[in-house]
């Protein structure tokens, strides 16, 4: 299924970009762009992941430099049963994170300083586990691919005005064809929002909760992500807002309808959803049921050397039999104070 929607992604989108070469160029604008084409689709397949990565200016990290955030990744991957992917992160205030990469042995997952900033290590964790979650459904090669074909389109759009409407192109349509070329362009992102279902957004959420045992630590950060993009600019995003889609909200300014053309659903929605999926969690633990994986212990009890913020020493101390702190009937208020990690 997956491989059988990337490939009609792939035909929708090359159907477009040839269209927006008619438009401007005729008959030999759509061949120009075709060629174009298919060695956009080619390059996206092997390097679409290094654009996004480039166009926000990620860092790679490793345990070395941020090893409290790394052991998390490690962590969360074993859980899920996936090859440790690279990680990096991106220096902006706004609290975000997105996962890229054409297969799970070549993912990589990214945080914004913000995030680690903002948010609790139990959250942290809640928003890689949903990074990974994609990862595993194999999301990430259509995401990145359609960013790269999106901000293709937006760049023969910008070129429309000077390369196109000249009376030699067999451009049947003249300045018109140039005109709607150029007005496809800034709806290039909205084309992605149409292309990428949102549902994509709620089965990684679920599974990201399943992933870290803690469905409420995610629907926490979610809520404090939300407000974050909300008050703070991501200049990046801005300027690549076709790659807007691959975040776990929104990243753009005045985008937070959940509409026909929003990337993300509704984030009240995502938090409802999740809630009913820690309540039905709880119900089968307390049946015994096996359905839902245990919930896995808080990172703030992680031993210095573990292997990740789930394991701890074989001979806990006294403070550590208590059962992981939960989150508060409110969980959506501001972090306790107190140390966050490496970053802090």
């Amino acid at each position: 299924m997956s491989t059988m929607r990337t490939a009609m992604l792939l035909a929708a989108m090359t159907a477009l970009f040839m269209g927006v070469g008619f438009l401007i160029g005729g008959s030999g604008g759509m061949m120009i762009a075709l060629i174009i084409a298919i060695a956009t689709n080619f390059f996206s397949y092997w390097n679409a992941d290094k654009m996004v990565l480039s166009m926000n200016h990620a860092v790679e990290v490793d345990e070395r430099s941020a090893p409290e955030f790394y052991a998390i990744v490690k962590s969360l991957a074993a859980n899920a049963g996936l090859p440790m992917p690279r990680v990096y992160l991106i220096d902006t205030d706004q609290p975000n994170a997105f996962a890229t990469g054409r297969n799970p042995e070549n993912a990589a997952v990214a945080a914004s300083t913000g995030l680690l900033q903002h948010l609790s290590h139990e959250e942290v964790a809640a928003v890689m586990a949903h990074e990974l979650a994609h990862v595993q459904h194999r999301d990430t090669l259509t995401m990145t691919v359609v960013a790269t074909f999106a901000g293709a389109i937006s760049m023969l759009g910008n070129f429309a005005f000077f390369f196109g409407g000249n009376r030699e192109n067999n451009n049947p349509l003249g300045f018109i064809g140039v005109l709607v070329a150029m007005i496809v362009a800034p709806f290039a992102a909205m084309i992605v929002q149409m292309a990428v279902s949102r549902t994509r957004e709620y089965e990684a959420d679920r599974r990201g909760a399943e992933i870290c045992g803690h469905p409420l630590w995610l629907a926490s950060a979610l809520d404090k992500i939300a407000r974050g993009a909300e008050r703070i600019r991501n200049d990046d995003a801005e300027r690549n807002p076709a790659t807007a889609h691959l975040f776990i909200i929104n990243p753009l300014s005045g985008e937070r309808m959940d509409n026909l053309f929003s990337t993300h659903p509704n984030t009240e929605n995502r938090i409802a959803a999740l809630q009913a999926l820690a309540e039905q969690m709880g119900q089968a633990r307390e049946a015994g049921e096996t359905a839902y994986p245990e919930a896995a212990p808080s990172p703030r009890h992680a031993q210095p050397g573990a292997a990740g913020p789930w394991d701890g020493d074989p001979e806990p101390h006294a403070d550590q039999h208590e059962q992981p702190e939960a989150p508060q009937s409110n969980p959506w208020g501001r972090n306790p104070s107190g140390p966050k990690g490496p970053w802090s």
